[in-house]
């Protein structure tokens, strides 16, 4: 038996988030940053893709600290694989503050309006896809960007391509867009990726400690430079978080924790765990998160 810590992504961010997390967490990144990340957390400072990355980073590092007992497994959605990075001892989280903030600069500035995501529950990946093929054109692009569940995908590109497809699935299902104001996990962000993984280039990554599970290539990564490669693309490449969930559940994992904020993948994950616990961080006690990690690291020896 196996744990595994997850990490959410953009879209699971809320006003005050940073609030109860311990001052060294905050300190550290605000010294790595040069301003005081306290001020990032406010309703108005979450329009910034910027901050809301950030803000995810520091939330997941923060709380996977105060945990005080390591998983097994750690994965993160799409920006939540940087915290799964620094819990795993692979990146170090001053380098993960600072290479975060340029990434959310760059994805602001690739598309600073008319574009987004969009979450489809209901039709199957294969409508998805075929629907897709229909819609895309060049001057109104749309892609595939996560498989979150058997029914339930994202998709990125422009308002008025990502309407188009909302109005074709009406009777079959439910198009909610996102509060994520750029088009990732798609073509479209190659180039900002291209110039992270420049600033990747001058950063030191180590072979992480804790199994880190790739949530684009659905399984482990152990070597530093692949890391490097995955956590500088990640924000062009599709996600597929069901075959992430189901890899990590095939490996023995029983125990999944969600770090905050919120309980997405949480949800997500109950549909893989036939047998076993998944619980959010958020709305449980410290202590009875702990118990748990014990009681499967006892189980694991």
């Amino acid at each position: 038996m196996s744990s595994l810590l997850v990490f959410p992504g953009q879209g699971a961010q809320r006003a005050g988030m940073l609030q109860s997390l311990p001052e060294p967490v905050l300190e550290e990144a605000s010294d790595a940053l040069g301003e005081d990340v306290r001020q990032l957390d406010s309703a108005h400072d979450l329009a910034s893709t910027r901050a809301v990355q950030l803000c995810l980073l520091i939330a997941g590092v923060g709380h996977a600290r105060q945990l005080q007992r390591s998983p097994d497994y750690v994965a993160g959605l799409s920006i939540g694989a940087y915290p799964a990075a620094v819990v795993a001892g692979a990146l170090e989280f001053a380098d993960a503050v600072r290479l975060v903030s340029l990434r959310g600069e760059l994805m602001q500035q690739a598309y600073p309006q008319g574009y987004g995501m969009t979450a489809l529950i209901g039709p199957a990946l294969s409508t998805v896809e075929a629907l897709l093929a229909e819609v895309h054109t060049p001057q109104t692009p749309v892609y595939l960007a996560n498989i979150n569940a058997d029914n339930q995908t994202v998709i990125a590109g422009s308002d008025a391509a990502m309407q188009r497809v909302a109005e074709r699935i009406k009777g079959n299902g439910v198009a909610r867009r996102l509060a994520v104001s750029v088009p990732s996990h798609c073509a479209l962000l190659e180039q900002p990726a291209q110039r992270l993984a420049e600033a990747f280039a001058q950063v030191s990554l180590k072979a992480p400690r804790i199994t880190y599970l790739s949530s684009t290539r659905a399984r482990p990564i152990h070597n530093p430079e692949h890391l490097r490669d995955d956590l500088a693309f990640n924000l062009c490449r599709v996600v597929d978080w069901r075959g992430t969930v189901q890899s990590a559940y095939e490996r023995g994992v029983r125990l999944q924790i969600e770090l905050p904020p919120g309980a997405v993948l949480t949800g997500l994950s109950r549909r893989v765990f036939e047998q076993g616990t998944v619980i959010a961080c958020e709305g449980a006690r410290l202590d009875t998160l702990q118990a748990l990690l014990e009681e499967e690291e006892r189980r694991h020896r």
